[in-house]
């Protein structure tokens, strides 16, 4: 009996070993070695895994960087230097273009933008706007539930005191999370050196755009008249900034802007 146990334990002890290194030699046969290009520049690159450059992370990004079928300039939160330094590694040329912070096109937040009902449902800007889109008037402007701070990787959105979220331009890398996550479209992507905005996305008349909300554009052309069209255009009901055109000095167009829609954002040494 003991005898039979005994070759028993051993045909299995002997099955597992030849079967370890059989393993062991198809590993060996079958690897397929990775390009160390790829380690060193996942190490560069910011490692967030953002996804804001359409690949599953860094990682992967690195990869398809290294095969050829994406470009370095399609992570948009590498700075220059990593650009730069990536571009070292794989040998070739690469441009470096200006940094671009995310900017909020609206000013309505609690206190300043009328409520037409009590919201009891989920506490998400994309929930509410499947079910009449929250609490506040404005059917143009911010939700106010914060679904940009939650997808911001960066620490670079918080939300105010009226419920409104607010960007911090030093830590912004423009990676376009906030952009995707809001459902009104109130957050766009802007070059660090663009400093004058009409923070205002309402197209009503004048008369319900300035019932809605306080900081409302009213489309009343003072701005425009102001600089003689060159710069600030309104457009149905809504002025907006041409950036190619208005100076990139952080100066206002006019003072007279009934509503305060007009804003300077950011420093002028910004880079």
């Amino acid at each position: 009996m003991y005898t039979s146990i005994l070759y028993a334990v051993l045909s299995m002890g002997g099955l597992g070993l030849l079967f370890s290194v059989l393993i062991a030699l198809a590993n060996k046969k079958l690897a397929v070695e990775e390009d160390p290009r790829i380690s060193e520049i996942t190490k560069l690159l910011p490692n967030a895994n953002c996804g804001s450059c359409g690949y599953a992370g860094c990682a992967n990004f690195a990869e398809n960087l290294v095969s050829g079928k994406t470009q370095i300039n399609n992570c948009p939160v590498c700075s220059d230097e990593a650009r730069e330094a990536i571009a070292r590694v794989l040998g070739v040329d690469v441009e470096t273009g200006e940094r671009r912070v995310a900017v909020v096109f609206c000013q309505g937040g609690d206190g300043i933008v009328s409520k037409k009902a009590e919201y009891s449902g989920i506490k998400t800007c994309i929930a509410a706007s499947l079910v009449g889109g929250g609490e506040r008037a404005c059917s143009y402007g911010c939700i106010g539930y914060g679904d940009c701070v939650a997808a911001c990787p960066f620490d670079a959105i918080h939300m105010s005191e009226q419920n409104l979220p607010v960007v911090d331009r030093t830590k912004c890398t423009g990676c376009g999370n906030c952009v995707t996550a809001c459902p009104r479209g109130v957050i766009e992507l802007h070059p660090i050196s663009h400093h004058v905005f009409v923070l205002c996305k309402n197209h009503d008349t004048p008369k319900v755009a300035r019932s809605v909300c306080q900081r409302a554009c009213i489309g009343c052309m003072i701005c425009e008249r102001a600089v003689n069209g060159q710069g600030f255009k309104v457009t149905d009901n809504l002025a907006w900034v041409d950036h190619d055109v208005y100076t990139k000095e952080l100066v206002l167009p006019t003072e007279k802007c009934p509503t305060k829609a007009i804003v300077i954002l950011g420093q002028a040494d910004e880079s």
